[in-house]
Formats: C-alpha cells, sequence, structure tokens
C-alpha cells in the first residue's frame, strides 16, 4: 500500500514538472522582457505563499510543543515539493494569462 502512494505522489509530482516545463516552453516563444517578467511575477508569488505555509507550520509545531506538550515531527518533502509545484503552476497560469497574448 505504501509503494502505491509514492507512486501516486512521483506520478503528481511528474505531471507538474511537465506542465511546468511546458509552460516554460510557451513562454520561450514570446519576447524576452514579457517571458522574464511573468517568471518573476511567479516565482515573487509562489515564494510568498511558501513563506506563509512554513510560517503556518512553524506556528503550528511551537503551539503543539508548548501548550499540548507533543512531539512534533516534521512537513513531508513529497506534500512540501507538490505544494510547491503547484503553487508555481497555478501562479504562472495566471501571470501567462495576465500579461500573455
Amino acid at each position: 500500500m505504501e509503494w502505491f502512494i509514492l507512486i501516486i505522489f512521483f506520478g503528481f509530482l511528474l505531471l507538474m514538472v511537465l506542465l511546468i516545463g511546458m509552460l516554460l516552453y510557451s513562454l520561450a516563444k514570446q519576447g524576452d522582457e514579457r517571458k522574464n517578467f511573468i517568471k518573476a511575477k511567479a516565482m515573487s508569488y509562489t515564494f510568498a505563499i511558501i513563506v506563509g505555509v512554513l510560517l503556518i507550520e512553524i506556528g503550528m509545531s511551537i503551539y503543539m510543543v508548548s501548550v499540548k506538550g507533543q512531539t512534533v515531527e516534521g512537513m513531508s518533502p513529497f506534500i512540501f515539493l507538490v505544494i510547491i509545484s503547484i503553487v508555481y503552476l497555478v501562479t504562472l497560469l495566471y501571470n501567462k494569462r495576465k500579461y500573455g497574448n
């Protein structure tokens, strides 16, 4: 059962990488300034959202340790990577639609 979940995670991650690659390839056809602007906007939004997710995770960890006295395990790297790729894909799509052709 664990292999099935791992295959689903890797499949979803591969799908996100392919979709992001296709979007970046389609951006290569546009002018340099617009392409760089769209990618920079997508990266800055993704960075801001990921910092927010990490701050929430830190807050939950502090609460669990100090108030409830429980031990805290770290965030799964697969889930974190999938979250990053989904956020980047969505912001890249949004900015391409807003600033692209």
